[in-house]
């Protein structure tokens, strides 16, 4: 089970197959994928999004070691925008991508916050690690805003080449002194939502 959670301008709703056709059309676009790590297979199969939600994302979801929500404006909620995730790999806690026409306007920073505090407030994590490339300055910014600081610097390599990369990070009490407010003004849908039945 995984909640639905909401930001000011966001719905964000746990990820379903059905979601698959939209990422489709949206994700293998050069700008959103070239800083991903290589397991993010280039050019983009025909079928990519609809097969990494069914074999990977959807059952790693069920057994709970990876959240993963679809972005939805709230002006538009049948247009899905995006995803942002969380998981217990090492060093990889949280990731997401943003379709190219809703991008620099502040959305995903929305999504960062509220998620990271299910992290933590929910999920109850004791620290959260993000990798970026040094180059992906939009993504940087977005972790330099929540209040992570950088903790490994290493070269690694991307859908693009190889980068020097740097993992983010950000302890719980970290992150509750940088938002001390936050747990009281998000807004969380209580009743949760059950994951998509699995193929």
């Amino acid at each position: 089970m995984i909640q639905s959670l909401e930001t000011p301008r966001l719905e964000l709703r746990p990820l379903d197959l059905a979601d698959a056709e939209q990422t489709q059309r949206l994700f293998p676009h050069w700008e959103i994928v070239k800083y991903l790590a290589t397991r993010v297979p280039w050019p983009y199969p025909d079928d990519g999004a609809f097969t990494y939600y069914r074999d990977f994302a959807l059952p790693a979801m069920a057994r709970g070691e990876e959240w993963h929500w679809s972005l939805r404006l709230k002006s538009d909620p049948a247009q899905h925008i995006g995803v942002i995730s969380l998981s217990t790999l090492e060093n990889s806690n949280r990731g997401f991508w943003l379709g190219l026409p809703w991008q620099r306007q502040g959305l995903m920073s929305e999504a960062v916050e509220v998620v990271t505090d299910y992290w933590f407030d929910e999920l109850g994590f004791p620290v959260l690690r993000a990798p970026k490339a040094v180059v992906n300055t939009a993504s940087r910014r977005i972790s330099e805003k929540s209040g992570m600081r950088v903790v490994v610097r290493e070269e690694a390599d991307c859908v693009s080449g190889r980068f020097l990369m740097e993992v983010w990070e950000i302890t719980a009490e970290e992150w509750r002194a940088h938002h001390p407010n936050l747990k009281s003004g998000r807004r969380a849908t209580r009743n949760a939502t059950p994951q998509s039945d699995q193929p």
